[in-house]
Order: C-alpha cells, then structure tokens, then sequence
C-alpha cells in the first residue's frame, strides 16, 4: 500500500485515513480515526491513541490531558484546533480498548500503514512535540527506552522535537517527583510555540 499512497493527492490521504477500517474487528468501539492534519502546520503533537472520551466526540485531546497540554504550550483551544497551525497526529487513530492499567497501546497498523506517507506530506512542521512511550520510541530511533530519561535529554532534540510525559491526570505523581519539568522545559516549549504561532 505504501506505493499507492504516494499517488494520492494529500486530501485523498487524509479522507483514507479517516476512513479506515484496518482494525475494526479488534476496537471495541469500532474505527473512528481522530487525527487533524494541514499541510500549513508548522508544529505536530504526537500522542498515543484517543480515549473514549475523543473517541465519542471526535475532537483530538478534548479532556483533561488535552487541558494540561494546552496550558504547558501557552494556548487556547481555537489556537489548538486551527488545523493550518497545529497537526495531530497520534501513533494510533483509534480508540484501542481499557486494560488492566488504562487504555491498551496504539494498534500498530495505523504507524505501520499510514504514518510515513503522513509525515512525509507535513512539509512545514518545525516542532513536533513526542508525548509518551508510544511516540519516542517511533520518532527517537536513538532515543532511550523510558520517558523519563527521554525527557531528561530534552535538549539533545530541542529545537525539533521535544519528547514529554503523557498530560494525563495519572501522571500528577510523576510531575511532582520531576517538578524541573514544568520549571526549565515548559518556558522554553511556550516560548517556542509562541513564535511558530505569529
């Protein structure tokens, strides 16, 4: 398929993104991709896969994680939302069904059939923001295989990418024993995101 992808023209892409069927028998709420992508965009956020709450809604990162990020970039939601400055583009389009421990991993197809085809097409992006496991270990081939060492060599990808914790509400815990986080990186990413913005 990869072959084939290439002939399509980006809105063709993004329409067979949006319909994709590849793991309906195994989502337990079925296909529903979320994804918000602009050939302007000149910053990406990677996450992992949406939750049941953007699944039911549609709207990329519109909970309580969507918040916390919001604020960690220093923007509203019409700024996160205008799809011409900001793509998002998580490393599953789909719900993927609650475990044990919170929801199950991204399903590999959608990175495995669809994620170079997509990357390759976002021409402007100048920041691409790697939130959790999932999307650092996609993005950063040198990368480290905990988050919290990813996010600790912050500065070896900066200005590029920056790889960060998850904004879920599960990690207040890990915020606090990191407060340098929130201290030392999130200035520089507000400061970043600001100029990319004017």
């Amino acid at each position: 398929m990869p072959d084939e992808l290439d002939q399509l023209t980006f809105p063709e892409l993004v329409a067979r993104v949006r319909a994709c069927t590849l793991c309906a028998d195994v989502l337990p709420e079925g296909p529903r991709p979320v994804v918000q992508l602009s050939q302007s965009a000149r910053i990406l956020v990677v996450g992992q896969a949406p939750g049941r709450k953007v699944h039911n809604t549609g709207l990329p990162f519109n909970d309580p994680s969507g918040d916390r990020l919001r604020g960690w970039m220093g923007i509203d939601r019409d700024t996160f939302y205008n799809e011409r400055e900001l793509a998002i583009l998580p490393m599953g389009f789909c719900y993927p069904g609650t475990g044990k421990s919170g929801d199950l991993p991204p399903r590999p197809e959608c990175a495995d059939t669809w994620r170079e085809a997509l990357l390759a097409r976002l021409p402007n992006i100048e920041l691409t923001l790697l939130i959790g496991q999932y999307a650092q270990a996609w993005h950063l081939p040198d990368g480290r295989k905990k988050v919290t060492a990813n996010v600790e060599h912050w500065r070896e990808y900066w200005p590029r990418q920056l790889p960060m914790p998850h904004p879920s509400p599960r990690n207040n815990l890990w915020l606090r024993r990191n407060p340098w986080f929130e201290q030392e990186v999130i200035p520089q990413l507000q400061a970043r995101v600001k100029a990319l913005l004017r």
